[in-house]
């Protein structure tokens, strides 16, 4: 070993985007050798007719294959093998993407046994990481308040989805009823169609659909224009597809539903008492319910100005970064990220192997790739405070971690080494936002106009640190854990809420009867996120089949 590094003569050389250039000389005694060693190995393997397998003299393989060929082969072995040679002698921590710098038909032009040759190679190294400074920050953060009102928001939607369904024959469809129709949909021609291969948009014709009569649970229009419907009554009612719709390309257009209303029935709302408490929850009364809706709603309140704090100082802290992302660091964290969002979708009971194609990956890479680069940054940044103020975390406290999450995942098959590394950092990501914020100025102010909130929401979520999301198998189990303890059935329907979500686009291409029932599941969610959030799950009845 000693004797290669003497022989081994390496020229470093940085490059933009974190790599370095190896200059390697290849000694004059390895060229020699190596060509010498492609001959005998030449000559053990070769078959050529006239002569036994291992006996083929050197001479003839030189005719046989040629000194281009076996130069050439005799390269690939030097350069391989004085690559990582040099890397172990310069103690490069190489990541990845290798660049063969040289042009190799040039050099084995130029490889001659017995005579140094020099060839370059490119490699991607750990970014030199530079914070400016990383405390004393001066920010604001939107603080949210507890809104008591929505203690009775969530009960009445409860009361709402377990109300008894009565039937009704002596009246019209009103406000709030549950009908059973038949439609049958017709889209109307746009200028959109009138392009080279532009086609109408096929209708559907849907049998005993249960839809509600309240607005945003499904298209509006169409809800007005059952109301006041008398059973057996058929209808045509023109509509208007909503901006939001959830398939792009039917947005906005023009339909006309023939609509046959065959049921009516109307809701009967239970009473709000102990008994209401002890159906939807696990609480035996109504007071001991809503002290804990008050409680969980009161902490969502502040885990959200947390959050705003936390995402003001993280963009404060990624502004004072100075860093040359290599290409592979970025490769490896979006390969990272997909694994994440496939682990979420396969925990969502998804097959996962049938639902993504090669094709879809390579999109899922793309449309990720805008969100790594701030992840990156987050990351490293935190590391540097951690490492400049020596903030460690105990193995105690590692360990203590994983003991909560592994008891409430007991007979699920977990990788230790995984879920430790997990939990480091979440807990290195808490202590170091933790230090952040008590060495910054945080100045708590009112939210922005509603008009701004899905805005705000949304940067908000771009800027969740990355700590966050690559613990948010352990996060979640830790929320789940405190909702096992006061509910009934609210698991069932977040993960089936959350399916919703990750695969609505590719859900896309149903016909007009699943369009309509999706619809009707998305429209009715933002009426119930707020139940979802609680421990109160109100019992499944008939009231909510279209959403399911």
């Amino acid at each position: 070993m000693s004797k290669t590094k003497e022989l081994l003569k390496v020229t470093q050389e940085k490059l933009p985007g974190s790599q370095i250039s190896l200059e390697i000389e290849i000694s004059p005694e390895q060229s020699r050798q190596a060509y010498e060693q492609v001959i005998t190995k030449f000559m053990r393997s070769a078959n050529i007719p006239g002569f036994r397998k291992g006996k083929v003299p050197k001479q003839v393989i030189l005719q046989r294959f040629g000194t281009d060929q076996l130069k050439a082969s005799a390269l690939e072995d030097l350069v391989q093998k004085n690559f990582e040679a040099a890397v172990k002698q310069e103690d490069i921590e190489a990541l990845g993407n290798v660049q063969f710098r040289s042009s190799f038909d040039e050099l084995a032009a130029q490889f001659e046994p017995g005579k140094s040759i020099v060839f370059a190679v490119s490699v991607d190294v750990p970014p030199e990481v530079t914070l400016k400074t990383y405390q004393d920050f001066k920010v604001t953060a939107e603080k949210i308040e507890y809104e008591a009102a929505k203690v009775d928001e969530v009960l009445e939607e409860h009361r709402s989805s377990n109300a008894t369904l009565v039937p009704i024959e002596d009246r019209a469809a009103a406000a709030n009823d549950v009908t059973l129709v038949d439609f049958e949909s017709r889209f109307l021609p746009s200028e959109s169609d009138a392009d080279e291969e532009g086609e109408t948009p096929e209708g559907e014709s849907v049998q005993d659909f249960q839809l509600e009569l309240v607005k945003g649970k499904f298209i509006d229009d169409l809800i007005d224009g059952i109301i006041g419907m008398q059973i057996g009554e058929t209808k045509d009612i023109a509509v208007t597809l909503p901006p939001e719709y959830f398939q792009d390309e039917l947005a906005g257009r023009s339909a006309e539903f023939t609509v046959n209303l065959k049921d009516i029935k109307a809701k009967e709302l239970p009473p709000l008492d102990d008994d209401f408490a002890q159906d939807v929850s696990e609480f035996a009364t109504l007071a001991e319910l809503r002290q804990f809706l008050e409680d969980q709603y009161q902490q969502e309140a502040q885990d959200s100005t947390d959050a705003n704090v936390e995402a003001a100082l993280l963009e404060a802290l990624i502004e004072e970064l100075d860093v040359d992302l290599p290409e592979s660091m970025i490769d490896d964290e979006l390969n990272v990220m997909i694994r994440e969002t496939l682990s979420r979708l396969q925990s969502n009971g998804l097959d996962i192997n049938k639902l993504v194609t090669k094709e879809m990956l390579g999109e899922m890479k793309e449309r990720m790739r805008s969100d790594t680069i701030p992840r990156l940054k987050r990351t490293l940044a935190l590391a540097e405070v951690a490492k400049a103020e020596s903030i460690k975390i105990e193995a105690d406290a590692i360990e203590q971690r994983c003991q909560e999450i592994l008891k409430d995942l007991q007979g699920q098959e977990i990788d230790r080494d995984r879920l430790e590394a997990v939990v480091e950092d979440e807990l290195l990501h808490k202590q170091v936002v933790s230090w952040l914020t008590e060495h910054s100025d945080v100045e708590l102010v009112e939210p922005k106009p509603e008009e701004d909130a899905e805005e705000s929401a949304a940067k908000v979520e771009e800027d969740a640190p990355i700590a966050e999301e690559e613990s948010s198998e352990a996060k979640k189990t830790a929320k789940s854990v405190a909702k096992k303890t006061s509910t009934k059935k609210a698991k069932s329907a977040k993960e089936a809420e959350e399916a919703v979500d990750e695969t609505k686009d590719e859900s896309a291409a149903k016909k007009t009867s699943t369009k309509a029932k999706r619809s009707t599941a998305k429209t009715t969610k933002k009426t119930s996120t707020k139940a979802k959030k609680t421990s109160a799950k109100p019992k499944e009845d008939d009231s909510n089949s279209d959403a399911e």
